[in-house]
């Protein structure tokens, strides 16, 4: 009787460990889940903040739910934990791969659209260069340059006689007028459609309106890039005219005020052409084309610099 007693005693002994066990099992399963809640939590969280960076409670909600849960059988309490943390890993990790690759989407969508952009103001660019070398007169010096260049001013300002260059004469404000068979662009940049409308003007030998019209584009968009276009052709088409001491100014004003601008060596270059065209000194044309090659020798085109080296034979610069 009494060995069965001890035996009966043991029995209830090792079922109370057996018991026992059970939760501290299930206890460290749940302190792992949790810990792989609480780091999902936090990426989702850091997720959220790149996608809404303006906050105002926004919140992306789980594609997938946890399941209902069902009431866990009495002595077992482990078990539902468990599965409820399972459930909600998993929605979290489906969560953040679905938002992971939206967010892929759109910069891929916003680098196609970037690349739009720069492939098509080239291509305007490039169809402008075209047209103003098809209608240079004087080689190809208006290839646009680089837009790293240095905005060291002139040492002097070179002499264009008759006191012409103190400034140029602003005429008294009139409307233009589009004039037949030239057709003036309408986009929302109006000082791209002024500039346009001025060349193809200055192309058509209208020189009297393509001045008008140019000198309005400076005036009124003085910032914007192509004020420096402007001003350039500015003096070029009084130049045109057989007014070499305005264009002499129109061009000295462009690479003096925006020496930075994409014409403004094409503009020192045209300059020295006007000094000629007025009989200045071969030693002030020479000072133009040393100003042109000191400041701006990276930045302009070969064919520039062969003009440039014509220039200077034809001046006898050293």
């Amino acid at each position: 009787m009494r060995n069965v007693l001890k035996l009966a005693a043991l029995g209830s002994a090792a079922s109370m460990l057996t018991i026992a066990a059970m939760p501290a099992g299930a206890q460290a399963g749940r302190d792992g889940i949790e810990g792989r809640v609480d780091r999902l939590e936090r990426e989702m969280r850091a997720v959220q903040r790149k996608v809404f960076p303006g906050g105002a409670g926004q919140t992306v909600e789980p594609q997938i739910t946890p399941p209902q849960q069902s009431q866990g059988a009495p002595g077992v309490p482990a078990t539902g934990v468990v599965t409820d943390l399972t459930a909600r890993v998993n929605a979290l990790e489906s969560q953040m791969s679905s938002m992971t690759g939206q967010i892929e989407q759109t910069s891929y969508k916003l680098r196609q659209l970037e690349d739009a952009f720069t492939a098509y103001k080239r291509s305007t660019d490039a169809r402008l260069k075209a047209l103003e070398e098809t209608a240079s007169s004087v080689g190809t010096g208006d290839a646009p340059p680089s837009s790293s260049g240095a905005t060291r001013p002139p040492a002097s300002r070179p002499s264009t006689g008759g006191g012409a260059a103190a400034s140029t004469p602003t005429p008294a404000p009139a409307a233009s007028t589009t004039v037949a068979g030239i057709e003036r662009p309408k986009t929302d940049d109006p000082a791209e459609d002024g500039y346009i409308y001025g060349f193809r003007l200055w192309s058509a030998k209208e020189y009297d309106k393509a001045v008008v019209e140019l000198r309005q584009v400076v005036q009124k968009y003085p910032k914007h890039r192509r004020a420096s276009y402007a001003q350039n052709l500015l003096g070029r088409a009084l130049l045109d005219q057989g007014k070499p001491a305005l264009a002499a100014t129109a061009f000295f004003e462009n690479y003096q005020k925006m020496p930075n601008g994409e014409r403004a060596p094409d503009s020192l270059y045209y300059l020295a052409q006007a000094l000629v065209k007025m009989k200045k000194p071969a030693s002030e044309v020479c000072k133009v084309y040393d100003e042109l090659t000191q400041v701006y020798g990276d930045r302009i085109s070969e064919a520039m610099k062969m003009d440039v080296a014509t220039g200077r034979s034809a001046s006898k610069c050293k």
